[in-house]
C-alpha cells in the first residue's frame, strides 16, 4: 500500500470528524469511472425514497427513517408534526420520570428500565446503551429482554431482584403480535404480579396505532404508549421513539444524536461520488464482494463501547441485502455477512485465520481517536494504553496487508452522541445506496416472515402432540402419526416437553424408540 494511494483515496471531513481510508481494497483506476452511471440511478433512487416514494410494493409502504432526524423533509404536514409531536412528548416523558413527577405503583421514583423488544427493537438500544452508558451518571439503568428464552428472561430478573418496585417496563413492537416480544411481556406482568405490583402502572408500550399490543396498553391503563409507524422498519428504527425513548431515560443527549445523523444525511445525499463517505463505502462492498456477496464482511472496532456494533450491521446489512429475488423478479441470493468483535481482543481470537486462512472476507476497522475524558497514564515511558491499542489496530491491518487482505478503516474522533448518530446514519445510506446497485429491495423482509410461520407450525403441532399423547404413549414415531406430523419436529419436540418435566419419559436405545407418556 503506497502513501500516494492514500493520499488519492483517503476521504476526510472535518466538520464531520470523520475519516475514510478505501486505500487497501485493491480496485483498479478506472473503477469509479466505470461505477459512475450506475452510482448516479442509486442516488436518484434514494431521492425518490426520501420524497416518500413506495419503497414496499409487497407491503404499499413508504420508507421514511431519514425524515425523523429532519421532520421538514416528511413529504405530508401530518408526517412532519407526527415526528416532532413525538420527539417533544418523549423529551417530557423522560422529564416527569426522571423529576418523580410520574412515580410507581407504590409512589416511589423510578430508577430502572426494562425494555422488552427483538431484533431491531433490542439491538438499536442495546447498542447505545453499551457504547454512551456512565454507570455513575446516568439517570436510570437499562436492561433487555431480547429472546423469549425463559432462562435469559431469569438472568435479567434476577438483575432486578428487590428493584422490581422501580422499574418501568418499555415493551416495544410494531404490530404487537411479535411473538418473542409478546412472550416477555406476559413474563415480566407475570413477575410484577408475583410480586404484588400493579404491572399497567409500570408499563410502557411502542407500537403501531390499533395494533394488538396497543390495544392491551389501552385495555390495561398503561401509563403511556408511544407511536411506531409503518414507514420505519426495525432495523431503522433506533432514532424513532423505539431507540429514543429508552435513550433519553438512560438520559442520553438525543437531540445529539439526531443532530449526527443528520449531519451524516446531509453529506451523504451528495451526488460528487467522490465527496460522498457512503458511496465510497458502497461501491467498496460491491468490488470487494463481486457485487454478489462473495466475500464477508468482517467488523472491527478498535473501541470497547463499540462492541455491539458488529451485532447492529449483522441485522442492518444482512435482513436488507439478503434477498432470493431482485426487483425484476430473477433469483439472485444476494447478500453479505456481517461478523466481527472488537480490537484488540481480535488479535487473540481469530485474527491468525483472517491472515493465514481462506481469504472468504473483507475488514472494516472502525478507528477512533480520543481515548478517554481525561489524562492516561504511562504504561511505558511516554506510551499509554491508548497508544498500544492503536499500536494493535496499525499492526493487525499491516499485517492484514502483507497477506493481500483487504480492509476498510473509518476513523472518528470519538465515541458520542453525535458521532453514533453518523455512524448509524452512515450505514443506513451505504445499505440504501448498496441495494439499488444490485438491483434488490433493501427494506422488506419475507425470509424473516416464512421463519415466523414455520414457528407457528412447531407450536400447532406440539398441540396436537399433546392430544395424541392423551389418548395413549407411544414413540416419537407414533405419536407423529396421529398427530399427522413429521417424526423429527415431534422427536425435538418431545424432547423438549420431558426435559422441562411437561410429559414423562421412558429413555430407550436407541433414543428413536423411547416411549413418551402424558402427565
Amino acid at each position: 500500500m503506497s502513501w500516494s494511494r492514500f493520499k488519492t483515496h483517503y476521504y476526510q471531513n472535518s466538520d464531520l470528524g470523520l475519516g475514510l481510508d478505501i486505500s487497501r481494497i485493491p480496485f483498479p483506476d478506472d473503477f469509479l469511472g466505470k461505477m459512475e452511471a450506475p452510482m448516479q440511478k442509486a442516488f436518484a433512487d434514494m431521492a425518490a425514497l426520501e420524497q416518500g416514494a413506495i419503497a414496499n410494493p409487497d407491503e404499499n409502504r413508504m420508507v421514511g427513517h431519514y425524515w425523523l432526524r429532519a421532520p421538514e423533509l416528511a413529504p405530508t404536514d401530518e408526517l412532519r408534526s407526527a415526528i416532532q409531536d413525538t420527539l417533544a412528548d418523549i423529551k417530557n416523558f423522560a422529564q416527569q420520570i426522571h423529576s418523580g413527577e410520574i412515580k410507581t405503583a407504590s409512589g416511589q421514583k423510578f430508577t430502572h428500565v426494562l425494555v422488552v423488544g427483538i431484533g431491531g427493537s433490542a439491538l438499536g438500544p442495546q447498542l447505545v446503551n453499551h457504547a454512551l452508558g456512565q454507570p455513575s451518571a446516568d439517570k436510570m439503568t437499562v436492561s433487555f429482554f431480547d429472546n423469549t428464552d425463559p432462562d435469559g428472561m431469569d438472568y435479567v430478573l434476577d438483575s432486578l431482584s428487590g428493584k422490581l418496585a422501580e422499574t418501568l417496563v418499555v415493551v416495544v413492537s410494531k404490530s404487537g403480535g411479535t411473538v418473542e416480544t409478546r412472550n416477555g411481556m406476559l413474563e415480566s406482568a407475570a413477575a410484577f404480579k408475583a410480586a404484588g405490583i400493579d404491572h399497567a402502572k409500570h408499563f410502557v408500550a411502542v407500537t403501531g396505532a390499533g395494533s394488538k399490543l396497543d390495544q392491551i396498553a389501552k385495555g390495561e391503563g398503561w401509563l403511556k404508549d408511544f407511536p411506531m409507524w409503518d414507514w420505519v422498519g426495525g432495523r431503522t428504527s433506533e432514532l424513532c421513539a423505539v431507540g429514543l425513548l429508552p435513550a433519553a431515560l438512560q438520559g442520553l443527549d438525543i437531540d445529539e444524536m439526531l443532530a449526527g445523523a443528520n449531519e451524516m444525511d446531509a453529506v451523504t445525499r451528495s451526488t460528487n461520488t467522490k465527496e460522498n463517505p457512503a458511496a465510497l463505502l458502497a461501491l467498496m462492498w460491491h468490488f470487494a464482494t463481486d457485487g454478489r456477496g462473495s466475500k464477508d464482511m468482517v467488523v472491527l472496532p478498535y473501541k470497547d463501547r463499540l462492541l455491539l456494533f458488529s451485532r447492529y450491521l449483522q441485522q442492518l446489512v444482512m435482513e436488507s441485502l439478503g434477498k432470493e429475488l431482485d426487483l425484476d423478479g430473477n433469483v439472485v441470493n444476494q447478500g453479505i455477512a456481517v461478523y466481527g468483535n472488537k480490537g484488540s481482543t481480535d488479535q487473540h481470537a481469530y485474527v491468525q485465520q483472517l491472515r493465514e486462512g481462506v481469504s472468504n472476507f473483507f475488514v472494516t476497522f472502525i478507528e477512533v481517536l480520543k481515548d478517554r475524558s481525561g489524562d492516561s497514564m504511562q504504561v511505558e515511558d511516554g506510551v499509554t494504553t491508548g497508544d498500544y491499542l492503536q499500536g494493535f489496530y496499525l499492526g493487525t491491518r499491516d499485517a492484514l496487508s502483507e497477506k493481500d487482505r483487504s480492509s476498510i478503516t473509518i476513523t472518528i474522533d470519538e465515541v458520542s452522541p453525535r458521532t453514533l448518530g453518523m455512524l448509524i446514519a452512515l450505514y443506513e445510506r451505504v445499505v440504501g445506496l448498496y441495494a439499488s446497485l444490485i438491483n434488490i429491495n433493501a427494506y422488506h423482509q419475507p425470509g424473516v416472515e416464512a421463519g415466523k410461520k414455520a414457528a407457528t407450525g412447531v407450536i400447532d403441532l406440539l398441540g396436537k402432540l399433546k392430544a395424541a399423547l392423551a389418548e395413549s404413549s407411544g414413540t416419537a414415531e407414533q405419536l407423529a402419526q396421529k398427530a399427522d406430523g413429521c417424526p423429527e419436529l415431534s422427536f425435538k419436540i418431545l424432547e423438549h416437553l420431558a426435559a422441562n418435566g411437561s410429559i414423562g419419559k421412558e429413555a430407550r436405545e436407541p433414543c428413536f424408540d423411547s416411549i413418551y407418556t402424558a402427565k
